[in-house]
């Protein structure tokens, strides 16, 4: 049982771990809330959010109390969506589980991890997805399996989330044919791959032989033929594109991705993407960004963790102290991708800049 002397002197200190309200307001607050101190006979004392939101208060907007127990709830939250991904979840149903209205949970669900709840179960139902694939059972089986109300919804977004068909993907490449063509990228030797419907990997590496053994390791029944002279126009258009992309960071062909990542992960990642090219910011920078001023290692694993630094520019990231830091793809080419940034930065802003005659 709290003890009110107790309580209000720590209010009057700016300490403690209780939860002051004030009935006059409606709201509640922690004592080092640096908002002007009540009248103390309008004052009431909570042990936690619960109990005072119970009693009709809300959380003070400047020292959030309740921002820790909100994201307890949203990750609680991820972990449950993760294990009833091929359930039919609503919004308002997921907002009434942890007793949110469905606009704060979506706020504050975005706010966590970076993304909408939507978006959090469909990638969670395309994992799941993969996992069925790669089972025995049927591509129809599959597909009912991992939550999806009709297989044509799948099927629309094949090209996007598996680089084939469902069916292709189950059969790890079986009786496709996969075309690949190593390219001198700006950033050095990569391989890009596609069947008949899209790309279906990218990859950086040291010789076509490691590039294309790791293409097999992923399609093991595929038919896997390079492509030493290119006769695809459509094929020429994605390594285009590509080249553009690492050329300009410009919107790149269609890449499959598989998200795999934890909601800090999440976070992080979608924070790098917000960072405008030819831009640093430093692993303590982003980790106050996100509201985690103590996660600066944290953001520097997520960082480490990016399997597609081409479209999650992690290359962006650095020291403290200037220093470039560790990049997966080799410090030369985070070197290389920096100084293209600023410099096509610059030739944009001298363009602009011009009057014209």
């Amino acid at each position: 049982m709290l003890n009110p002397d107790e309580c209000w002197e720590g209010v009057l200190r700016r300490e403690g771990t209780f939860l002051f309200g004030v009935v006059t307001t409606g709201v509640y607050c922690r004592p080092c809330c640096a908002a002007r101190r009540p009248l103390r006979r309008n004052v009431r004392f909570f042990e936690t959010c619960a109990a005072a939101e119970a009693a009709g208060l809300r959380a003070c907007l400047r020292c959030r109390p309740n921002a820790e127990s909100s994201t307890a709830k949203i990750e609680e939250l991820c972990r449950f969506i993760e294990q009833h991904s091929d359930q039919q979840l609503t919004l308002a149903a997921l907002a009434e589980r942890i007793k949110m209205s469905p606009f704060t949970l979506q706020r504050r669900f975005q706010a966590v991890t970076g993304v909408t709840p939507k978006h959090f179960l469909e990638a969670c139902r395309l994992r799941r997805l993969k996992q069925h694939l790669r089972s025995d059972e049927d591509v129809t089986g599959a597909v009912y399996h991992a939550g999806y109300g009709s297989a044509s919804r799948v099927y629309e977004r094949a090209d996007a989330r598996l680089g084939m068909t469902p069916g292709q993907y189950r059969a790890e490449g079986d009786r496709i044919k996969i075309t690949y063509a190593c390219i001198d990228s700006p950033l050095g030797l990569v391989l890009v791959g596609a069947t008949d419907r899209g790309i279906c990997f990218v990859q950086f590496g040291e010789t076509e032989a490691e590039l294309a053994q790791a293409l097999r390791r992923e399609y093991p029944r595929a038919a896997v033929q390079a492509m030493r002279t290119s006769q695809d126009p459509q094929f020429d258009a994605w390594v285009a594109a590509l080249n553009r992309h690492l050329e300009q960071m410009d919107a790149a062909a269609r890449l499959p991705l598989d998200i795999r990542a934890t909601a800090f992960q999440m976070r992080v990642w979608t924070y790098l993407q917000s960072i405008p090219a030819g831009e640093t910011r430093s692993y303590s920078e982003v980790a106050e960004a996100l509201g985690q001023p103590r996660a600066a290692r944290a953001v520097a694993r997520a960082c480490a963790s990016n399997v597609v630094a081409l479209l999650i520019p992690c290359h962006r990231v650095i020291r403290g102290t200037g220093a470039l830091g560790g990049y997966r793809w080799g410090l030369e080419r985070k070197r290389a991708l920096l100084d293209g940034e600023r410099e096509a930065t610059l030739v944009s802003g001298r363009q602009q800049n011009v009057i014209p005659r």
